[in-house]
């Protein structure tokens, strides 16, 4: 699952992308070149097409969320780096004060963990009905747990409704899908393992479309 992914990554609207940020582009190309990835294997992992990741190196289009946490997984890093953030020290503690939301296609992230780490942890608001239609395979693990409202989860062929306090531990390569189940959507904390070789890369499907539930 990809905690806000609303849209697929490969045909984003307008109000998915995110403001410009000018680190951005040269950050996209540094990272893929540093995980040894051609811009052909990494758009077809990611789900995009080579002639889009290439406007996205060069700041001809901005990426949207979904996009910038596809593309973290496959480069072994973290969205925060992708944006050109940097970390001075790696604290153990991440205070509130310090966690500035991030907003795309409606979904809205907060950072809970510092960079450069094994995992990437996440307050996540989903709003109501995103992602009811898309559909994750990827390596690695996931896990969530439901703060407030009510979550629609899907992995493989069953569907689960999560109420507060209930939480999800699975394997990526179930195919899994999210949406919030309640007008007011969900919020949740989330942990994704992040891929820290490029050969992973190979296991990592692009997005495809599924059956709302």
């Amino acid at each position: 699952m990809n905690p806000v992914e609303g849209t697929s990554p490969s045909e984003p609207g307008a109000a998915d992308e995110l403001p410009a940020v000018p680190a951005v582009a040269p950050q996209l190309r540094a990272l893929r070149r540093r995980a040894s990835l051609t811009l052909e294997s990494a758009a077809r992992a990611a789900g995009l097409s080579p002639a889009h990741l290439s406007r996205l190196e060069t700041g001809q289009r901005q990426p949207s969320l979904p996009m910038l946490l596809a593309l973290a997984r496959i480069y072994g890093t973290t969205v925060s780096e992708l944006l050109g953030e940097t970390v001075a020290e790696r604290d153990a503690v991440v205070r509130a004060a310090d966690m500035e939301p991030t907003r795309a296609g409606g979904w809205t992230y907060w950072q809970a963990g510092a960079a450069g780490r094994g995992m990437q942890s996440l307050r996540v608001h989903v709003p109501y009905g995103a992602q009811g239609d898309i559909v994750r395979v990827h390596p690695g693990e996931e896990w969530l747990y439901v703060l407030d409202g009510r979550l629609r989860l899907r992995l493989g062929d069953t569907a689960h409704v999560l109420e507060p306090g209930d939480s999800a531990h699975f394997d990526s390569l179930t195919p899994h899908r999210i949406a919030a189940a309640d007008r007011d959507g969900a919020e949740l904390l989330f942990v994704h393992t992040l891929l820290q070789s490029p050969t992973a890369t190979l296991c990592l499907g692009p997005t495809t479309p599924g059956e709302t539930s």
